[in-house]
């Protein structure tokens, strides 16, 4: 039970301070699920990220979801996942009460403004930390680069982008395990 417990209050507390997305939450749950606790590796973590990006969903609650299954299964999953959106109905309902009278003020309108910069620090430093675990080898670089061109200028969906890619290391694993 002392799990479950920790489990909601961990997930509260990277939901009540992750501004920006599933994405910006990437270096709360790797110093606090993988460094703190030891309850995934950062593998583990990219792998969740990249279920979560294919599944239907929110990147955040899908990993939240991912990680509570880990480790006590369904009621963890539920109990992570209520963890992580509880902070956001609590402060999307309040701002949502009170932004129409604030919106309108330059202060506020600065301080969102910081706020997108410091969210964009810290997804360039998730990617950085998920680039260096994931891409390895030649392969790994060049379909990151193919993968990163066809996204910025064709603007293709993921998911045209995913599937081929999982074929590609799919083929490679079995080019490799015929080999061993």
């Amino acid at each position: 039970m002392r799990e479950i417990i920790e489990l909601f209050i961990i997930f509260f507390q990277i939901g009540g301070f992750t501004f920006g997305g599933g994405y910006a939450m990437l270096p709360i749950i790797q110093e606090e699920i993988v460094q703190k606790r030891n309850w995934a590796t950062d593998e583990e973590v990219i792998d969740y990220y990249a279920i979560g990006q294919c599944t239907p969903g929110i990147i955040a609650v899908n990993t939240a979801t991912f990680i509570g299954y880990k480790r006590k299964g369904v009621l963890g999953a539920i109990v992570a996942t209520l963890g992580l959106v509880t902070p956001s109905l609590i402060i999307i309902t309040t701002i949502a009460k009170f932004f129409k009278h604030f919106q309108e003020y330059r202060m506020v309108q600065y301080a969102l403004g910081g706020i997108q910069v410091v969210v964009v620090a810290l997804i360039m430093n998730s990617v950085s930390n998920m680039f260096k675990q994931a891409v390895k080898d030649w392969l790994g670089v060049l379909l990151f680069i193919v993968s990163f061109l066809i996204i910025a200028f064709l603007h293709l969906s993921p998911i045209a982008i995913i599937i081929p890619s999982a074929i590609i290391g799919i083929l490679r694993w079995r080019n490799v395990e015929s080999k061993e």
